[in-house]
């Protein structure tokens, strides 16, 4: 069945698609329309490969959009065996932007911290497109509390264009509260695995974004601003955000060569939103593994590690004069 959001670059594929769905529908094929249909599948399976494997960066910002690609309610579902909400940041509300709660994956308990961006328009209201307030920080930060009282891991996913840019958010101390977040996170002792699974936009991402392993999918982007925020400031028009997207460098290839993550997580071919099992079941081997080696890890290294592993982000050297080839 064709989707109801196809992007542009995306549009051969399902055509194909279609026309395969013809052939298959025929009764009693003959041998040329076997032959037909073979060939066309693996055409699909090319056609896919060599576009997803060539996705500029404004392009990777389309997949990591995609109204169907997987959100943390989704990967809660999929993956966690067991599930139990936590509300409420005891002093405002319950931010739906963020979710909360202990989960179980495998054998292992965790608290799952994640930002949803809703799905119809009546979810993405109550969650502010996944664009969390003063209280959603408050209210992970209160949890990972807890959960390192207990000696729990902590995941968290990462999935949002930014905090909330509104007048009430900043009046209850935004841009203060997200910073307690990465002070406090910082000193948590317990083992953190972050990954972003979509948009990973500024300080929102930050906000729960203090881990000792930091991954990303495949076609997510992790950014200190948003392709058009970028464009809107230095060309002062959002109509440049494919410019501003390939001058960002926030691709998961880029950040992994900039030391900005550890590891960049495989999608399915074609994206996670063409097949979210299988993007589920990677996610959740690749948490399970995160999380195993750093369980061994003693309290003062883990913490050490965390601290050294975020001072060393953008840490350059400056080559003397003499050092300089020559042009």
């Amino acid at each position: 069945m064709k989707s109801q959001y196809v992007l542009p670059f995306e549009r051969p594929i399902y055509e194909l698609e279609e026309q395969l769905a013809k052939l298959e529908a025929q009764p009693n094929p003959t041998s040329n329309t076997l032959d037909a249909i073979r060939n066309m599948r693996t055409e699909i399976q090319r056609m896919k490969r060599e576009i997803f494997d060539n996705l500029d960066a404004w392009q990777t910002v389309q997949v990591a959009r995609h109204q169907e690609r997987p959100q943390t309610c989704d990967y809660i579902d999929l993956m966690c065996d067991e599930f139990v909400e936590l509300h409420g940041d005891r002093a405002f509300g319950d931010d739906r932007a963020l979710i909360t709660g202990f989960a179980r994956l495998d054998d292992r308990k965790v608290l799952l911290v994640g930002q949803q961006k809703g799905r119809t328009l009546k979810e993405r209201s109550e969650c502010y497109y996944g664009c969390a307030h003063p209280e959603g920080y408050r209210k992970a930060l209160l949890k990972m509390e807890m959960a390192a009282k207990y000696g729990v891991p902590i995941v968290c996913l990462i999935d949002t264009p930014g905090a909330y840019p509104g007048i009430g958010a900043e009046e209850r101390g935004q841009a203060y509260t997200i910073a307690v977040n990465l002070r406090e996170m910082m000193l948590l002792p317990t083992p953190i695995v972050c990954v972003v699974i979509g948009e990973g936009g500024s300080g929102g991402a930050l906000g729960i974004g203090m881990g000792d392993s930091v991954s990303m999918l495949q076609f997510a982007y992790y950014s200190v601003i948003s392709p058009e925020g970028c464009a809107g400031i230095l060309w002062k028009s959002s109509k440049f955000a494919d410019q501003a997207a390939k001058a960002l460098k926030f691709t998961g290839k880029d950040l992994l060569k900039f030391g900005v993550v550890d590891e960049v997580i495989p999608e399915p071919l074609g994206g996670a939103h063409r097949a979210p099992r299988v993007m589920a079941s990677t996610l959740k081997s690749t948490i399970v593994r995160n999380l195993r080696s750093l369980a061994s890890l003693p309290e003062r290294e883990l913490l050490d590690r965390r601290y050294q592993k975020f001072r060393q982000i953008g840490v350059f050297e400056e080559l003397g004069a003499s050092e300089v080839a020559p042009a």
